[in-house]
């Protein structure tokens, strides 16, 4: 089995709040520490925002999956036994991030 077919098999599960505090924390002392960008406001503001916006980011993504799961029940229900539920969820969930703008 290649790398690439064994990442299907595993399912992506959300971080804690925890575990997103610890990256933005890490992201922040990377972009002080190289010099990438200056902080203009209280740090612990940006600090924040950014987990507020991952968190956000997150949510939306679950919405999205919870959505592409009742149009695959409905489809199931029209077409019993016609696809592979899936391939048609990855399918149904790049289309509909293409089209609301979400980034996955």
């Amino acid at each position: 089995m290649t790398l690439s077919r064994s990442l299907h098999l595993v399912k992506a599960m959300k971080p804690s709040k925890t575990q997103i505090e610890r990256l933005v924390r890490k992201v922040l002392e990377e972009l002080k520490t190289t010099n990438i960008m200056t902080i203009k406001a209280p740090e612990d503001k940006v600090f924040r925002r950014a987990v507020e916006f991952i968190e956000k980011e997150y949510e939306a993504e679950a919405l999205l999956e919870r959505e592409v799961h009742k149009m695959l029940d409905d489809l199931e229900r029209q077409n019993p036994n016609q696809f592979q539920r899936g391939k048609m969820f990855q399918m149904l969930k790049k289309r509909l991030a293409q089209e609301k703008g979400i980034v996955l």
